[in-house]
């Protein structure tokens, strides 16, 4: 597998370096300039509300942590791709992954949660001060 380098632009000194990465790159190479993908804070958020989720909203206790987290991810509108299985008994999920979202998408997703949740009366197991 060929090399990567990942600069992440927070201050003067790692632009620069991006720079001479880029005038040292041969013809043919990629460059690709991105916001950052969610953290691991955000993550364990995430899993603990569907959690929260999964044991108070009925219709959401059968079902795994993913499943419950592909139902969000849907909500919120994120593209989905379906594949049929190998023996033709239906279809499968590619390509939704939580961690390619952004911090802000992954924020968004954190929000309507947090709204489904309310509709339902989801007692959040979290700390107060960490629900913001």
């Amino acid at each position: 597998m060929a090399e990567k380098k990942t600069v992440k632009l927070l201050d003067q000194m790692a632009r620069d370096l991006a720079h001479k990465l880029i005038d040292r790159a041969p013809d043919g190479h990629v460059v690709v300039v991105s916001e950052p993908t969610r953290n691991l804070d955000q993550n364990a958020k995430m899993w603990a509300m569907i959690a929260d989720c999964q044991e108070q909203i009925p219709d959401m206790r059968e079902m795994d942590g993913e499943s419950i987290k592909l139902r969000f991810m849907d909500a919120l509108g994120t593209e989905m791709r379906y594949l049929p299985k190998l023996d033709g008994t239906g279809f499968f999920p590619v390509g939704h992954k939580s961690s390619a979202l952004s911090v802000r998408q992954f924020a968004d997703l954190i929000e309507l949660i947090y709204a489904t949740g309310a509709q339902h009366g989801v007692r959040w197991s979290e700390p107060q001060s960490l629900a913001a």
